[in-house]
């Protein structure tokens, strides 16, 4: 699916893969994260063959232009780990309604594991 707007530039479509690349860039970048996993073993094969996946960890789902993400996420140990959650889904957030320009409907971080 994707997610269409109108603006002064025109119509625009945009796919939930783009979406899932800017939340897996944004989510990396937060403290705490170490790495995002990917749920899909086509990711997981892809990356044994030397594949690197942009949208590895995230799940994203358009509904009637209403945005529903998911992400999987390793932190780090001995962090305050709904800290970090709230990190990740408020940078998230701004950045796909700022990239987008539409609405973010839900968040979901969902935390796999710990890392030392």
């Amino acid at each position: 699916m994707s997610v269409k707007t109108i603006n002064k530039f025109g119509k625009l479509s945009i796919t939930d893969n783009t979406i899932a690349m800017v939340t897996n860039h944004v989510a990396n970048d937060c403290y705490g994260v170490v790495s995002l996993v990917s749920r899909k073993l086509t990711d997981s094969i892809a990356e044994f063959f030397g594949k690197k996946s942009f949208a590895k960890g995230v799940k994203v789902v358009t509904i009637k232009n209403k945005i529903n993400i998911e992400i999987y996420a390793v932190l780090k140990d001995g962090i305050n780990t709904d800290a970090v959650c709230d990190s990740i889904k408020s940078a998230v957030k701004y950045n796909v309604e700022m990239f987008t320009g539409m609405r973010v409907d839900d968040i979901l971080v969902y935390v796999v594991g710990v890392r030392v």
